[in-house]
């Protein structure tokens, strides 16, 4: 877990979660269900800091995906927003490693030689490795966006009019100027300074329509 290891590193708050790191990684090849039950106090003992330091304090009781989804609440992110609807994927994968610990563990109840050769052999290597590293991941993620690191959103930049030269000119030689008393303004600044978003549309399409042209 190396991406995490030099996550924590930055900020001193969570030196303390690297105990369960060192537990993930020496019981990974020997005893699976020891690694996941600390990767899955890893992520609680995350989402549950950051819900104390938001003021919105968790029961000891709380589920995985009950944590994480609060832990994202409480920074502000609302259900339209695209981080909210990653980390409700990332919350069904807690909630998965919940039901995977539960299912794998042994320390709860004694069972017999065949039952714990089949619970070793119940998750192959490539399983293992998935589920550890979306567990780095979402810690990862979870400790940037408190710390309010930079992570960008699937919002695209929007162009300045003057960035498409060619179509403005475009457009304004089929529709022309239209004149509001002393003052007059060009069809392509009409369109991009009240409804950008049919702008980009007819963008695309001139482009489209320019490409198809030189074919």
């Amino acid at each position: 877990m190396d991406k995490l290891k030099a996550k924590i590193s930055q900020y001193g708050r969570w030196a303390s979660i690297g105990e369960y790191i060192v537990r993930v990684e020496t019981y990974l090849e020997t005893d699976f269900s020891i690694s996941l039950e600390n990767a899955k106090c890893l992520l609680e003992t995350i989402g549950k800091e950051i819900c104390d330091a938001k003021g919105r304090p968790l029961a000891d009781k709380s589920s995985i995906n009950g944590v994480l989804k609060n832990a994202f609440s409480v920074m502000g992110y609302t259900s339209e927003d695209m981080v909210t609807q990653i980390s409700s994927s990332l919350a069904t994968i807690g909630q998965k490693v919940g039901g995977l610990r539960n299912e794998i563990g042994v320390s709860s109840h004694g069972k017999t030689l065949d039952q714990l050769q089949k619970r070793n052999e119940a998750v192959n290597e490539l399983t293992k490795c998935f589920l550890i590293d979306s567990i780095e991941i979402i810690a990862c993620f979870l400790i940037s966006l408190f710390e309010g690191e930079h992570i960008s959103d699937s919002k695209e930049r929007i162009p300045s009019y003057e960035e498409r030269e060619d179509f403005n000119d475009y457009w304004d030689e089929i529709y022309g100027d239209f004149a509001m008393g002393d003052y007059s303004f060009t069809a392509s600044e009409i369109l991009y300074n009240n409804v950008i978003e049919a702008y980009d549309n007819e963008y695309k399409s001139y482009l489209l329509n320019d490409f198809d042209d030189d074919e």
